[in-house]
């Protein structure tokens, strides 16, 4: 298994390979974050790391892109939640030059109890978190580069 997922990754292009790697600490890095700082100073990290950072010699990485190589990071990292998930994506989203916006929404499911998720919009479309239950959710918060804004309407 081990030999089958070193051959995929040596198959994938060297801009995929550096992609893959840097995403793959930067989840690390936002779980341990996540983990271990209060939400507001992760929070202001994040949007701090997700500004443009000085212009590419390679062709940058597109959305679908990003969001695949989080979710591909998140398996390997133990306990990447939604949000850490989110919160990796929007990073990596503005360093590559695209917005991104982190929505934080909660539900309250008779069966389940209170429940909180999180995803990530960019150009209207639900790259990382979405899921059919997604429109159970009432979207309480959205993150950007710029800082959050309270979103009182269900997305």
């Amino acid at each position: 298994m081990i030999t089958r997922k070193l051959r995929s990754f040596w198959g994938l292009s060297r801009r995929e390979r550096r992609l893959a790697i840097a995403t793959m600490a930067l989840v690390a890095a936002v779980r341990l974050g996540v983990w271990t700082l209060p939400f507001r100073t992760m929070q202001r990290i994040c949007g701090d790391l997700a500004k443009p950072g000085k212009p590419r010699q390679t062709p940058s990485a597109d959305t679908l892109e990003i969001a695949r190589a989080v979710r591909l990071a998140s398996r390997y990292v133990p306990r990447a939640t939604c949000l850490v998930q989110a919160l990796a994506t929007q990073i990596l989203l503005g360093r590559h030059g695209h917005t991104g916006e982190v929505h934080i929404g909660v539900a309250l499911d008779p069966k389940l109890g209170f429940r909180a998720h999180a995803w990530v919009k960019s150009q209207g479309k639900v790259l990382v978190g979405g899921s059919e239950e997604l429109d159970s959710y009432a979207s309480m918060l959205v993150l950007n580069a710029n800082g959050p804004h309270d979103q009182p309407r269900h997305t």
